[in-house]
């Protein structure tokens, strides 16, 4: 019977070639193949062999240019290619037999633990120093590698999309290709080879995790060779030593990179509430994907031979080529090592943000009287800004006066508890996607739109408090210069220069938004700062600092400690803005980029001086009106684009949905448009929020479960 299968079979691959479709493709890759064939020469040179074998492979994969068929046929094509080149080959034994020769002998020449051990995983031991290399590979050709077969591995398939490619060949295909290239020799030399990368993973494994920098964030704390990591290189040599199916012995390794694994996952959880720091982020992801990689190869050498370990290796493979793809991306290694220290620090800014929301209206009138009295220092700042020297000073010390200005204002400002209304958006964003998250039901939304409202309604406070304040003092300040010294608090041609700079016809949107960007900036040095003093446990240095116990006591040293947390934020948010404000202008002129800065208090508080100093007159002509209508827009953008910043990277870095960003949009608009005073101002206590009709929002099953019982 089985011999009868068999003759049938040749006569059907008879049948097949004798076919029009069967002919064309003879006809069209035929002598493509005879050229290829030729060059096979197990006597030349390894970079011969190899840059053949790389130009076969291509081959095997090349579509044309300019084609009208799809992926998928292009794809079947390139699978009847190795069907074609491996009948072609068993027609032509003497060919055959060059060929198997020459490839055995560049496998048998290779050098593979590279291939195991470093292929796709991050090789250099810092970030900074990975990232480098990585721009020079993208950026420099790599040198080729002198019997290096994980060089031609990645040479032979350049591109991610080799990995689908790799994993859609027939079982049959494999079979007839692995018995092509290898013998007993070759599969017993790449054993040894998978060996020798499993005790190479172990020691960079062992160098990380015994490391004082990772064991500090262990809990509870153990004796070096009590640790998981030492651990697994001794059960990791009794299992190599015992032999290959020792079921027991291979147990116990996966387990002990399971609690390795583990313990990389309380090393985040650290990290995660105490401070994060991207060099070790970088080092515990490297340890995470070696462990992975390990696993991997522990399957591949305890696999039986047969299917199930022609299988495996065809995975790893396919493995190694997305891991190599993916690790050459310099954008993946920036995002996956500083996605967690943004979401440490969006997190830390909307612990902040929370206290710059009002919910009622005594937050409400609270937020309103914070703002004034921000507004009314902001007049101050404005004053000692307009008698500051312009144009007679080096324009590094005109930014330099600026900043200090600044700084001393916004710390002023920070320590009479009041408010300046545009750095709110940056802090409070945050607050609002964490609350992004839970968005499954319509009441989940019900409750954001809510959150937004609060929001919105804290900002309009804020901004209306710091603009009630602003103009009266300013207006007081200007008549106290009129009344004392005789004149006014600008001179006239500066008050026309100030009026047109603020025009709604030029580049005062641009220089809004710029100064919208500047803010968000501030709000991350804030939340970076914070990062820091976690990371680096400064409370309890301060509270344990000797000198500071023995002068203070311990309890007032404690207290000094948390007063320190507790601050750091805001003076870094307050004087890197300062910074921002001041020296950004004059840094921007140096590159020649015509910059400058508007934001809505200042430019608010300057308007009011230029206007007093030229006479109420001024109000009439219509170059000071579109100064206000200026004014006006640069609040806007201000709010706006610091809020848009700050809500797009907590958004990145909690992973909210696209999808449910895009409804959130609509649904605000949609409420905006039906309430918009509700978003403005508080809501009396008989008020209700009404519920304009909401997009659909699909229900968790656990919520619809509990719906249809209620019913």
């Amino acid at each position: 019977m089985k011999i009868s299968l068999m003759k049938l079979r040749v006569i059907w691959r008879r049948f097949r070639r004798s076919s029009p479709e069967h002919n064309e493709h003879h006809l069209r890759y035929v002598a493509q193949i005879q050229a290829l064939m030729r060059r096979a020469n197990p006597f030349a040179s390894w970079n011969e062999r190899a840059n053949w074998m790389i130009d076969l492979a291509e081959w095997l994969r090349r579509a044309p240019a300019h084609s009208r068929q799809d992926a998928d046929v292009w794809q079947r094509v390139r699978y009847q290619r190795i069907r074609f080149l491996l009948d072609w080959l068993d027609r032509n034994r003497d060919t055959k037999r060059v060929v198997q020769t020459t490839l055995q002998k560049t496998l048998r020449e290779a050098v593979g633990p590279e291939l195991f051990c470093a292929t796709g995983l991050p090789r250099e031991p810092a970030f900074f120093s990975e990232l480098w290399e990585r721009v020079i590979r993208l950026a420099l050709p790599r040198p080729p590698g002198q019997q290096d077969l994980s060089t031609l591995f990645t040479a032979m398939f350049p591109r991610a999309a080799d990995a689908d490619w790799l994993l859609g060949l027939e079982q049959e295909d494999l079979t007839r290709i692995w018995k092509l290239c290898a013998d007993d020799a070759i599969t017993h030399n790449y054993r040894q080879q998978i060996d020798e990368a499993l005790t190479y993973l172990t020691s960079m494994i062992i160098a990380v995790g015994i490391s004082s920098e990772f064991r500090q964030r262990l809990e509870p704390r153990m004796p070096l060779q009590a640790t998981p990591f030492l651990a697994l290189r001794r059960e990791l040599e009794k299992y190599l030593l015992s032999g290959t199916y020792d079921e027991a012995a291979l147990r116990s390794v996966r387990m002990l990179i399971a609690v390795c694994q583990a313990q990389t996952d309380r090393i985040y959880a650290h990290l995660d509430e105490y401070g994060v720091s991207v060099s070790l982020v970088y080092r515990v992801e490297r340890m995470r994907a070696q462990l992975a990689r390990m696993a991997r190869l522990l399957d591949l050498r305890a696999a039986p031979p047969g299917e199930e370990g022609a299988a495996q290796v065809h995975s790893l493979l396919a493995d190694l080529i997305d891991s190599h793809h993916h690790r050459s991306s310099v954008h993946g290694l920036v995002s996956r090592s500083f996605s967690l220290l943004a979401r440490k620090m969006v997190e830390r800014n909307a612990d902040h943000g929370e206290h710059y929301i009002a919910r009622d209206r005594t937050e409400y009138r609270a937020m309103l009287t914070a703002a004034m009295r921000g507004g009314a220092l902001t007049a101050l700042t404005v004053l000692v800004k307009g008698v500051l020297p312009s144009g007679g000073a080096a324009r590094f010390f005109e930014g330099a006066f600026a900043s200090l200005n600044y700084a001393t204002s916004f710390l002023l400002i920070s320590a009479v508890g009041g408010t300046l209304a545009t750095k709110q958006p940056a802090i409070t964003a945050p607050a609002l996607a964490a609350r992004m998250q839970a968005l499954d039901t319509v009441e989940g939304l019900r409750k954001l739109l809510q959150e937004i409202a609060y929001l919105l309604r804290s900002q309009a406070a804020a901004i209306f408090g710091n603009l009630v304040a602003v103009i009266p003092t300013m207006l007081m300040i200007s008549a106290a210069f009129i009344f004392l010294a005789g004149v006014p608090v600008m001179p006239p041609a500066k008050a026309v220069a100030a009026i047109q700079g603020l025009s709604l016809v030029g580049p005062t949107p641009l220089f809004a938004a710029f100064t919208g960007i500047l803010l968000w900036l501030s709000s991350l040095m804030a939340g970076f700062a914070d990062n820091w003093f976690a990371l680096r446990n400064m409370r309890e240095a301060i509270a344990h600092h000797r000198r500071l116990v023995h002068a203070l006591g311990p309890a007032r040293a404690e207290r000094c400690a948390k007063w320190v947390e507790s601050g750091v934020a805001g003076v870094t948010g307050n004087i890197s803005l300062a910074l921002l404000l001041g020296m950004s202008p004059v840094l921007a002129q140096f590159f020649g980029l015509p910059l400058d800065v508007r934001h809505v208090t200042l430019s608010t508080g300057t308007l009011t001086a230029a206007v007093s100093s030229l006479g109420w007159g001024a109000l009439l002509t219509p170059e000071t009106w579109l100064a206000i209508c200026g004014v006006l827009l640069i609040g806007l953008l201000n709010v706006g684009v610091a809020f848009a910043c700050a809500l797009a990277l907590a958004l990145r870095a909690r992973d909210v949905p696209r999808r449910l960003q895009r409804l959130v949009f609509r649904a605000v608009l949609r409420r905006f448009t039906a309430t918009p005073w509700l978003f403005l101002f508080p809501e009396r206590r008989d008020d209700k929020m009404p519920v304009a009709p909401e997009p659909r929002v699909e229900e968790a099953p656990s919520e619809r479960r509990r719906t249809g019982s209620d019913r």
